[in-house]
């Protein structure tokens, strides 16, 4: 195992501080590490492993696909992408798909599109769009997103950023509409916060945050990267407030976890700013991941996971809640999209995460501060008893070795 930690830290870059773990071998909700040991995985890489590790459906169609016709440009049409993006749009109710890669290069897309619809449809001045965003966000990692970060890790080095960006705090439905200008294009937002550490708003928000927007002629942009594709309960996490936005970002799940796939989805006005040369990838919409993302959609309806990850995300949640610790200052979630917030005084999130691995539950601290839980969504009840079980353990003797010590 330590050979192959030694190979990424020699020659890696120094971008992450991952769990002293090597992993192997998934299947559905389990990995295995170079030893053979098992863990339930409730991190599903960040939601992007939503269906399982090696789901046998999508390997099928993606060792098929990759056998008949995997990569060519969007020079030319295929017979998979038109059939992707029908299904997308179908199921999220938007008119016009563009398919990319990462969520990050989604995000983009959807700050072009905006921006261009401002200066061509709302005859916004030159250069004088604004998007405004929320303090806590997290949409990717390139220059103009970490630009609109107000994580200083994030920035610090990178600058300068591009102009044009404007933030409000999270879940204050006042500050977006003092924010909001004749200038202004777009609001992007999370329906829950994942890097700032599961962060839900409260009943009503995001339909409140549309209301002034549509008020105003400002887009609302809502990024489901980490909360859509069933993630929550719903296939999209706005969902749950009975609305519709002018347009969403997807990306992580829909992949399947086997390749990246991103869409921006939004409605023909704000899509058709765009011409031919305006915007491209060169891998973005390639019938390979047109072929998974086709198939991961319509898993999650006919394997029911959106309702299991209702159902089991609601049981995950009252589990938690019982476990009775004055290092849990709170649970906060939505969905299997959980968030355990400990108290920093006392043990780092990273600290009980590695406690955990060795029970055989991988997580991952967020902000040092946030246990995140978010299993793929075929997690059965009895796994979610084992990892209640192990997290129990791991406060019940954190409770003990801190009073030991308080003692002494």
């Amino acid at each position: 195992m330590h050979s192959f930690i030694e190979l990424e830290r020699r020659f890696g870059a120094n971008n992450y501080e991952p769990l002293p773990i090597v992993l192997k071998k998934g299947q559905g909700v389990y990995v295995w590490d170079t030893d053979d040991n098992r863990y339930i995985d409730m991190m599903s890489a960040y939601s992007a492993v939503s269906h399982g590790h090696c789901h046998p459906d999508l390997v099928h169609v993606l060792t098929e696909q990759a056998n008949t016709l995997a990569m060519v440009s969007r020079a030319f049409y295929t017979d998979r992408l038109g059939k992707f993006l029908q299904k997308v749009c179908e199921v999220s109710g938007f008119e016009k798909a563009l398919a990319m890669n990462s969520g990050a290069e989604a995000v983009e897309t959807a700050l072009k599109a905006v921006r261009k619809w401002a200066y061509k449809i709302k005859k916004v001045p030159a250069d004088k769009a604004e998007i405004i965003v929320c303090e806590g966000n997290f949409h990717g990692r390139t220059i103009a997103i970490v630009g609109m970060s107000s994580e200083e890790q994030y920035r610090d080095g990178f600058g300068p950023f591009p102009a044009g960006f404007k933030q409000i705090p999270f879940n204050d439905v006042d500050a977006l509409e003092k924010a909001i200008t004749p200038n202004t294009a777009a609001f992007l937002v999370e329906p829950i916060q994942g890097e700032n550490g599961i962060i839900v708003g409260d009943a009503g928000y995001l339909k409140k945050c549309y209301e002034i927007c549509r008020k105003n002629n400002v887009l609302m942009i809502c990024d489901e990267i980490q909360t859509g594709m069933g993630r929550t309960g719903k296939f999209l996490c706005y969902q749950h407030d009975n609305f519709q936005p002018d347009g969403v970002v997807l990306g992580k799940a829909l992949g399947g976890g086997l390749l990246p796939v991103s869409v921006f989805l939004t409605r023909k006005e704000v899509m058709d700013v765009f011409t031919p040369g305006d915007h491209g990838s060169t891998f973005g919409g390639n019938p390979l991941a047109a072929t998974v993302g086709l198939r991961a959609i319509e898993l999650l309806f006919e394997e029911n996971l959106i309702e299991n990850a209702e159902k089991m995300g609601n049981y995950l949640f009252e589990q938690l809640k019982k476990i009775k610790s004055p290092l849990i200052l709170d649970v906060r979630g939505r969905g299997l999209l959980i968030g355990i917030h400990v108290n920093p005084a006392y043990y780092s999130a990273r600290e009980l995460c590695l406690r955990l691995m060795k029970l055989g539950v991988l997580s991952k601290e967020t902000h040092s501060t946030v246990i995140r839980l978010a299993p793929p969504l075929l997690i059965t009840k009895s796994e979610i008893d084992f990892v209640i079980a192990a997290i129990s353990k791991v406060f019940i003797e954190a409770n003990e070795t801190l009073l030991t010590s308080t003692r002494k």
